[in-house]
Formats: structure tokens, C-alpha cells, sequence
């Protein structure tokens, strides 16, 4: 077969490289200039054009750090392929995700060569394994019975070389080396290949030829090539153990948590928010090193309303919710546990058949429905609240970056059916583009400003009438409601994947009230009041992981190329307290796990839950 082929070319090259240092002398060769010689001398190893003049003279055992040093079959890291988990592939129309890629430590240089010098042992405190900067690394033709499971450091491999060894198994943990594209193990001693080397999703070359390999194994990569093989390695893995369960974190000391159960009027409530990654995104372009059974609805769906119920909370905040889902699953299940439901899909549902409108997403929001009423519901379109604003409209950024976005936020108005507090509870998706941090700035800041006005509206509600006769457990509780001088004092809780890390100006604005119009976020943009007077908000908002006693912000985000916090629960500060908060996914499990959605974790996102106080 031509994967065949491929590989016994690639195999007759890698044995022709057995002298020590073959390819960093290949390299420096190439990137010579040699006067007045009539036949230029290239590197035999590359397809790729000759090192340009500038990097001449690198005639050292490193090869020099440009992307013509990269095998031919691995695309340049570039801005097309940075924000989603496998670079291997065109963009996506919008791939929501990840909000910046992972990229290699800075360094001068980028490949190793280390083959040909028989070394015998690689031991697991090698330095070799602090060089996390490393694209190519050559190990071939020494003497090696083993190669460490610390190798899984070196995260920003492309290549790996470890032919003409004398290995009998690779490590497991090889598996951590989402990057890689190409990976010979030539002329080893190979029976089998570890099932977690199926999380190598972007490989291309799996090099096994001379290895006394498995024949089933072995029938699969001539037959169909390496992609497949990878394919059925990742779908055969055995489930890994299980995390420890996520705990709540209480936050308060036990004094106050005495008072607070001793205090007949306290009020307490819990919120989740949970990106929960819908049908249509979850492909396996996107999530190669997801097996195939993890990543259905069928089996996340499930996962993902167990996470749900068990966190116990009265309002869900929900995003990347599609229709079906929505009609289908979630309102008829969360019923049975007393939810009801306020729902948005993006505004191109409204212009499509009905069978791809089911597959569009939005934002849903639950909430107990024996405890609260929905008095009323809001959509919050970005683009449509931006084009309504007379200080937008005249301006080239609003229609060339704004405009074509359409994310969204819920803004839910309810009450406490016994005491009458109101509550404002928002649900954003916020754009998930690094290139556009000005437009996820002016998305944050449109949905504070209508929030504002909302809130303002909501204060001047007449209070709840007093419960009649009939609902007897409610008049016994009943007490006078408060009274809301003006929106800023009813309590506010905005959540949801805001896709900014904590160091963004979006967080600079929730949480500090203010930001500069020349903050660095804008790009030099020009966004009418927004970059002339900055932005500004009254609300004092806190994010509920930020409260004293949290701790660092867990990861919300996990792929290869990305772990973060992006996902946020922000509650007025001068009128909630947080209790407790949701602990972050174990570190020692997330360190042995290439990325999310897995067998346990059913979204690329982690839900956060927080229980707040009312003061």
C-alpha cells in the first residue's frame, strides 16, 4: 500500500542516518554557503528548501531553529492552527475554543541530535528532560533498553527518533506527546505498542518497521497507515482509574458557619455554571485524542446530568446548550428534579430548517422552581445591543469585529417565593478568539451595561404581595420582602465561559469596575464611549474563586494546547458572601491525562459550583 511505501522509505532513510550526530551535520551543511560551487548542497533529510543565509555557519550538533528544520509532513505552528486542539486541520467555521495555544518555551534552538553516540541509559534526572523547548529530538542507533516516562516532558515534541535501540516496550506515558507527527521506532525489539499511544492524534509516521510486531497491529498500518492504527489504540484503551471526587471547599471559619445556622434568616444558595460542549463541536477533528465512544452525546449526556444533579445547586447556568438537547434532554430530566427552564439559542437558529436548527446552540438556564419565580426573562445579543448604541454605529471595528459574532447572555430576574429577595442572574458565552480580546471586552462590557439597566427596572417592581391562606408552609415562613433602593443592592451573580484567563482585561474589569480606554486588550480599536471615556460599572464584583481562603483559580479548559481558567462565577460583593466553592479537578490525575473530554470528564470544560449568602 502507499503507507507502506511511505514507511520503508522513511525506514532505508533512518538507517542511512546511523553515524554519530548524522543529522545535525546533514543541517549544517545545508545551511552553508559554499563559494562559487556550482551544485548547492542541501540537507538530504528535508523536501523543504535549504536554510536561508542568515543562519549560516550553525555548524554545531544542534540544528538551527526554523520551521525548515521540521520534517516536511509538520505544519509550521501558525495563526491558523493555534486555537484548537489539533493543528492538523483547516479551522473550523468557529471552534469556540481554547483561548491561547501552549506554546514551546523560547530558545535559540529547537532539535537535538543525539544519535549514532551508543549511549546505553537515559536516566529519569537526565537534563535532557528540562529541554521542554525541544520540536525534534534524535535518539537513534545507540544502545537503549528503555526510555524513561519522563520523556512525556518534552510536550512540544514533532519528532521523536529512537530506531536502531534496543527497546522492548515504549512507556505509556509516550501517550503525553500530543504534538507529536512523526515517530520512528525502527529496528527495536517491539512485540506490541501501548494502547495510550492513542492519544497521539496529530501523528502521521508511526515507524515500525523491523520490530517484531503483533500482526494485527502490524496488518493495520500497512493495510491502512498510521491514522488508523492511532484510531484503534485510542478506542480500545482501557478506561483509566477514576479522580478522586471534587469536594466543596467551605471558605468560612466555624464560627461563622455557627452563626449561620443559628440565624433563622439566613439565606443561602448554590450556582453552577458549566460549559457543557454541544453535539456539533464535539467531532473528532476537533478532539482526535478523545475515544470515539467518549466523545458521543449518547454517552456525555448522561455524565454530564449526574454532575448536574449531584452538585445539589438552585440555579444552573449552562452554555453551548443546542436545542435538541435542550427540548429533549434537559427539560424533561431536570424536571423531575424541579427545575424549570429559561432558553436562547444564537440568532442563525431563527433563519434555518428545522433539522439544523436543533443542532445550534446557546444558553439555558435553570432554577428550583419551588423556591423561585421567574419574573422575567432577557436575551442579551451582543452584536444587536452594540448596532443600537449611537456612539458604535459609525465606526469601521464595530461592523469589520463585532458584528459578525453572535454570542449571547441570559439575564434572569427572580425571587425568593418566601422571602422576596430578587435576585439578577446572568449566563454568557463570550467570543472565544485570543485575536479578538477587544471584542470579548466589549461583549463583557455591553452585558454589564444592560444588566445595569435591568436591575435598575427590577428595583422599582413593587415588593411580593403576601402568600394567600391556601400555601400554608409558605405563610408560616412569610416575611416582609426588602426593599431596593436602586439595582446595584439586588443581588447579582454573572457566570458563565467568559474565554479569559485572569490576567485579561475582561477580568481587569470585573473585578476592579474600571479599565482604561488605551488598556492594551482595545488593540488600539476604536469603540466609541468604551475606548474615549473607558469602561466603568457599579456592581463590586467579586469572582467567587477569588474569595479569601480559594486558593489558586482551578482549571476550567482542558486540551492539549490549552489549561486554564476562562470559566467564571462573579457575585455582588456588598450583598452576597461566598460559603463554599467546588474544588478543582485533582492535579496528579490531571497530570497523566492528555485532555478533556475523557471516560470521566464529559466536556472540554470543568463545571465550577459556588454557594452564596445572602448579607
Amino acid at each position: 500500500s502507499p503507507h507502506w511505501q511511505q514507511q520503508l522509505l522513511k525506514c532505508e532513510m533512518i538507517r542511512s542516518a546511523r553515524s554519530p550526530h548524522h543529522r545535525a551535520r546533514t543541517s549544517a551543511m545545508a545551511s552553508r554557503t559554499v563559494a562559487k560551487s556550482a551544485i548547492p548542497i542541501t540537507n538530504p533529510n528535508l523536501v523543504k528548501p535549504p536554510l536561508p543565509a542568515e543562519l549560516n555557519g550553525t555548524a554545531s550538533e544542534v540544528s538551527s531553529p526554523t520551521t525548515s528544520d521540521r520534517p516536511a509532513s509538520s505544519p509550521p505552528i501558525n495563526g491558523n492552527a493555534v486555537n484548537r486542539p489539533s493543528s492538523t486541520v483547516a479551522a473550523p467555521a468557529e471552534a469556540f475554543r481554547p483561548t491561547s495555544i501552549m506554546k514551546p518555551p523560547e530558545n535559540t534552538w529547537s532539535s537535538l541530535d543525539m544519535g549514532g553516540l551508543n549511549i546505553k541509559n537515559l536516566p529519569a534526572t537526565s537534563g535532557l528532560f528540562t529541554f521542554t523547548f525541544l520540536i525534534n529530538l534524535y535518539l537513534n542507533h545507540n544502545a537503549l533498553s528503555s526510555v524513561p516516562p519522563e520523556i512525556s516532558k518534552l510536550r512540544h515534541l514533532e519528532l521523536l527518533d529512537i530506531s536502531g535501540n534496543n527497546l522492548s516496550t515504549l512507556p505509556p506515558e509516550m501517550g503525553m506527546l500530543t504534538q507529536l507527527k512523526e515517530l520512528y521506532v525502527f529496528d527495536n525489539h517491539l512485540t506490541v505498542i501501548p494502547f495510550e499511544l492513542g492519544s497521539l492524534h496529530q501523528l502521521q509516521t508511526l515507524g515500525v518497521e523491523g520490530n517484531p510486531l503483533d500482526a494485527t497491529l502490524k496488518a493495520i498500518i500497512q493495510k491502512d497507515g498510521t491514522p488508523t492504527l492511532i484510531s484503534y489504540l485510542r478506542d480500545n484503551c482501557p478506561t483509566p482509574p477514576a479522580p478522586p471526587l471534587r469536594e466543596l471547599k467551605v471558605l468560612l471559619t466555624e464560627p461563622e458557619l455557627e452563626a449561620l445556622a443559628a440565624d433563622p434568616n439566613a439565606e443561602t444558595f448554590r450556582v453552577l455554571c458549566y460549559n457543557i460542549l454541544c453535539e456539533r463541536c464535539a467531532t473528532e477533528r476537533l478532539y482526535g485524542y478523545t475515544p470515539s465512544w467518549a466523545l458521543a452525546w449518547e454517552y456525555r449526556k448522561d455524565l454530564i446530568l449526574t454532575e448536574i444533579i449531584n452538585s445539589g445547586a438552585d440555579f444552573l447556568c449552562l452554555q453551548e446548550v443546542d436545542i435538541a438537547a435542550y427540548e429533549d434532554y434537559f427539560t424533561k430530566n431536570l424536571a423531575e428534579h424541579g427545575y424549570e427552564g429559561v432558553y436562547w439559542p444564537k440568532s442563525r437558529s431563527r433563519t434555518m430548517n428545522e433539522a439544523d436548527r436543533r443542532q445550534v446552540d446557546g444558553c439555558a438556564t435553570f432554577y428550583k422552581a419551588d423556591r423561585y419565580q421567574l419574573v422575567e426573562k432577557h436575551l442579551v445579543e451582543f452584536s444587536a445591543v452594540a448596532m443600537q448604541r449611537q456612539d458604535f454605529k459609525k465606526t469601521d471595528d464595530m461592523f469589520n469585529r463585532v458584528l459578525g459574532k453572535e454570542h449571547l447572555a441570559i439575564v434572569s430576574l427572580m425571587e425568593d417565593k418566601v422571602t422576596g429577595t430578587r435576585f439578577v442572574i446572568a449566563n454568557a458565552h463570550i467570543h472565544w478568539d485570543p485575536a479578538y480580546c477587544d471584542v470579548k471586552l466589549v461583549q463583557a462590557a455591553l452585558l454589564v451595561d444592560e444588566i445595569e439597566k435591568m436591575a435598575s427596572h427590577f428595583a422599582k417592581y413593587p415588593p411580593r404581595p403576601p402568600p394567600s391562606a391556601s400555601t400554608s408552609s409558605i405563610v408560616q415562613a412569610y416575611r416582609t420582602p426588602p426593599v431596593y433602593t436602586d439595582g446595584t443592592k439586588i443581588p447579582l451573580i454573572i457566570c458563565g465561559d467568559f474565554n479569559s484567563i485572569p490576567s485579561s482585561g475582561v477580568y481587569d474589569f470585573l473585578s476592579n469596575g474600571t479599565l482604561p480606554a488605551d488598556h492594551v486588550d482595545f488593540k488600539s480599536h476604536k469603540y466609541g464611549r468604551y475606548t474615549s471615556e473607558g469602561l466603568r460599572h457599579r456592581f463590586g464584583l467579586k469572582s467567587a474563586y477569588a474569595a479569601p481562603g480559594a486558593g489558586e483559580p482551578p482549571v476550567t479548559n482542558y486540551v492539549p494546547t490549552f489549561q486554564g481558567h476562562i470559566d467564571y462565577l462573579w457575585y455582588s460583593a456588598a450583598n452576597l458572601g461566598v460559603n463554599a466553592i467546588l474544588s478543582g479537578v485533582d492535579k496528579d490525575y490531571l497530570e497523566k491525562v492528555v485532555g478533556f473530554p475523557n471516560a470521566h470528564f464529559p466536556s472540554d470544560h470543568v463545571c465550577i459550583v459556588a454557594e452564596f449568602r445572602v448579607k
